[in-house]
């Protein structure tokens, strides 16, 4: 049990910067209620969160949660790595996708009574290697999902007030425009498919490697073979210039279907390699194809994709962990991938 946590919020996201402020508070009264020695610290701007994550595990701070979104849960993940800390999620943003596959509460207070019963369980993270938009080369970590093509596309082209106005509308709102005018450019996909040990190399025009079961919203189960416990990702791969089945995908995972859309293909796989089809694309055709991680987007091709085992550890809400426990002890046998507990 952590005896101390700091809430990191980003003090200009969203639409009622008040509003936020007060939720933060009454999180952190929860905590400190509990037993925990809560401090509330403002984040710096963009991409500052994780180094002042890393400075506060520093000074023995054993819980730094999240209060925001999928953004800043990206930002902090950042100096969590490899430390000892626990990451916590407070979901107060437009998406929330880690907070829907733990099964979270959307109001901050019951969020942050639910932490105090949870469950610190050490997971996998992926690091991706990318160039940024200097041409750069750079890395991150994340815990929810990389992609490459036209989803890093839209969040590319999604802008802050877009999101702060119309919420989750923004989102589909463009993903129906890239849909219907996206010019769907192809690149290279090169990944080790784990359950037949299949070394292969596909021409792709999108490509996901996702670590999470439930996204919530349409989504819902966009990769239905993705869990957190794993340490892998599931590969999500569009081998197909058609728009329908994009579409077709979006219905099943809507229905929560598993049946098979022609054109995409599933894969588990611990590293995915994404560049451009030929030499004679040139620079000018990798620049074209966008990477995110976490729904924040890093930059272009050429992209490498690996996990890291064991390096982080996360809160999980008790019913999750009791689930994720009776999983484990009803498989009848380990799946290739699966992390060991």
């Amino acid at each position: 049990m952590f005896r101390t946590a700091a809430l990191i919020y980003n003090p200009v996201s969203g639409r009622q910067d008040e509003r936020r402020r007060v939720q933060v508070e009454a999180a952190a009264a929860a905590l400190q209620q509990g037993g925990v020695r809560a401090v509330i610290v403002p984040s710096k701007g963009p991409r500052q969160a994780g180094e002042q994550a890393r400075q506060l595990v520093a000074d023995g701070c054993g819980a730094v949660f999240a209060c925001g979104g999928d953004g800043t849960v990206h930002d902090i993940l950042q100096g969590l790595v490899f430390s000892n800390a626990a990451l916590g999620v407070i979901p107060m943003g437009t998406a929330n996708a880690l907070a829907h596959d733990l099964g979270l509460p959307r109001d901050p207070v019951r969020a942050a009574k639910a932490a105090l019963t949870a469950s610190p369980q050490r997971i996998a993270v992926g690091r991706i290697n990318f160039q940024d938009s200097r041409g750069q080369a750079a890395s991150r970590y994340f815990v929810i999902a990389v992609g490459v093509g036209v989803d890093a596309d839209l969040f590319y082209r999604l802008h802050a007030h877009m999101k702060q106005r119309m919420g989750m509308g923004a989102y589909y709102a463009e993903a129906l425009r890239l849909w219907l005018t996206h010019d769907l450019g192809r690149f290279e996909a090169e990944f080790t498919d784990l359950r037949t040990g299949e070394a292969r190399r596909e021409s792709v025009s999108q490509a996901l490697a996702v670590r999470i079961t439930q996204f919530g919203g349409i989504l819902r189960r966009l990769a239905p073979g993705a869990a957190l416990r794993r340490n892998d990702v599931q590969l999500v791969l569009f081998n197909t210039g058609s728009r329908l089945p994009y579409l077709m995908y979006i219905l099943r995972s809507l229905a929560g279907g598993r049946w098979r859309v022609p054109g995409v293909e599933l894969a588990h796989s611990t590293r995915l390699i994404c560049r451009p089809l030929s030499a004679g694309n040139g620079d000018g055709a990798a620049s074209r194809i966008y990477v995110e991680a976490d729904g924040e987007v890093l930059g272009h091709l050429p992209v490498e994709m690996t996990i890291v085992p064991n390096a982080l550890t996360l809160l999980v809400p008790q019913a999750l962990a009791r689930e994720k426990v009776r999983n484990h002890v009803m498989a009848t046998a380990p799946r290739v991938g699966d992390a060991v507990s």
